[in-house]
């Protein structure tokens, strides 16, 4: 490996590399158009051969009969463009492919650079992202998201605000971090190179814990303290940002602070009616009618539009983030925040949200056992695919209390594979 590349031919398979992937990466050719500026052949031919699971450099070397210095290089390269993941544990080198979202597309653009042609990927990526809605449907399909809708926490009624669980408030969250960075919007600048960026803001990005060391050491963060992020967080407030952090209960990796114009995960919504394609807030808007002047701040100022004018303007249950922008908004009092009457399950951790979206995609033996080099890993990978598809699963699964033992017992055995 690593002498001559076909090149048409590694770019594909990266391409069909990335599908394993629990978001996906469908075939258009525009997408092998992005592929083929960001990745080199070489490295496209590199990238295609990590597994899904993160692998020592020295093991990667080894799989692809490749000197492990020259591999190293490239792989240098390639995580300067934000295109793998390279972290040191245990005095070992490990790297992960990135995914498309919530990965590669961010770190090309949630900094400004001269490397790369900005105008061109963002062109692109707008044609593959929204000329259609097969990557929308494989990124958000079934239920469990990557992201999650945080409401506002002075719109909580002060005799409900004891009720709010510290990981459902942004300021425990940003104050609970141990490190913190911040960066420019990826959506917003990708929209800004397209000359269609709304003037919200954009260094708004927060990347927390792990995450935000990872992006820090390379350059795609700025380090800043609890103070400084709790600031960005009133400023976004102030612009009418939503407020969307990782679907997880512990160590939460990111904040995004939304528009209803620019940002992906809330153009799904409203370009292709997915409505589940962020997770809502156990809040929900609710609005008094003989309070209401009707002067339609609220309307403007929803970002999935989910008030629906009228003599009484009224909140579309199914639509309504729970994030309290129109809360902000309402200047006579009308909009109150009540508490959804089904809670929201949100995952525990993030390797409890990813199996849980494995097994939903149909993925989970890509995700566990995607290592065709090891015998074991190409029995349990097919003995996961077989339990995955079964019907027996798949009603467990639509049974909600069944399905919360059902995961906790697999993520329990799943957890003695991976490591």
């Amino acid at each position: 490996m690593g002498h001559i590349v076909n090149s048409e031919r590694e770019y594909r398979l990266l391409q069909q590399r990335l599908d394993y992937n629990l978001t996906g990466a469908p075939y258009a050719p525009v997408f092998v158009d992005i592929l083929k500026i960001l990745f080199s052949p070489v490295e496209a031919e590199i990238a295609g051969s990590i597994p899904v699971r993160p692998i020592t450099l020295t093991a990667l070397a080894d799989k692809i009969n490749m000197p492990k210095e020259y591999l190293h290089s490239h792989i240098e390269s390639m995580a300067a463009k934000g295109l793998v993941f390279d972290f040191v544990h245990k005095n070992d080198t490990f790297i992960a492919l990135a995914p498309v979202v919530i990965g590669f597309f961010e770190f090309v653009f949630m900094r400004t650079r001269g490397d790369l042609p900005m105008h061109d990927l963002a062109e692109l990526f707008e044609q593959y992202m929204f000329q259609d809605d097969r990557f929308a449907r494989s990124v958000f399909a079934e239920k469990t998201q990557l992201g999650r809708a945080l409401v506002r926490e002075e719109a909580i009624p002060a005799d409900d605000y004891s009720e709010v669980l510290d990981w459902e408030k942004a300021s425990n969250i940003i104050q609970s971090a141990a490190m913190i960075g911040v960066s420019l919007c990826a959506c917003r600048h990708k929209a800004s190179h397209l000359g269609i960026s709304c003037n919200a803001p954009q260094r708004t990005c927060l990347t927390l814990n792990s995450g935000a060391d990872m992006l820090i050491k390379r350059g795609m963060a700025e380090q800043i303290t609890s103070h400084e992020a709790m600031s960005i967080l009133l400023e976004c407030k102030t612009a009418g940002l939503a407020q969307i952090a990782d679907n997880v209960q512990q160590n939460v990796g990111f904040i995004c602070n939304c528009c209803g114009c620019c940002c992906g995960m809330i153009q799904a919504i409203k370009k292709f009616d997915i409505r589940n394609a962020v997770v809502t807030s156990n809040w929900i808007a609710e609005i008094d009618p003989t309070a209401c002047v009707k002067c339609g701040a609220c309307i403007k100022a929803c970002p999935v539009g989910a008030i629906v004018p009228g003599n009484s303007p009224t909140c579309d249950a199914d639509l309504c983030l729970g994030c309290g922008v129109c809360y902000t908004v309402c200047k006579c009092g009308a909009i109150k925040m009540k508490r959804r009457e089904q809670r929201v399950i949100v995952p525990e951790t993030t390797f409890d949200k990813m199996v849980l979206m494995a097994i939903e995609r149909g993925k989970l033996a890509h995700f566990l056992f995607d290592d065709p080099s090891r015998l074991s890993h190409r029995a349990l990978g097919r003995l996961a695919t077989i339990i995955e598809n079964s019907p027996p699963v798949k009603t467990l699964l639509a049974i909600q209390p069944l399905r919360s033992v059902f995961l906790n017992t697999l993520v329990k055995k799943a957890k003695q594979y991976v490591k």
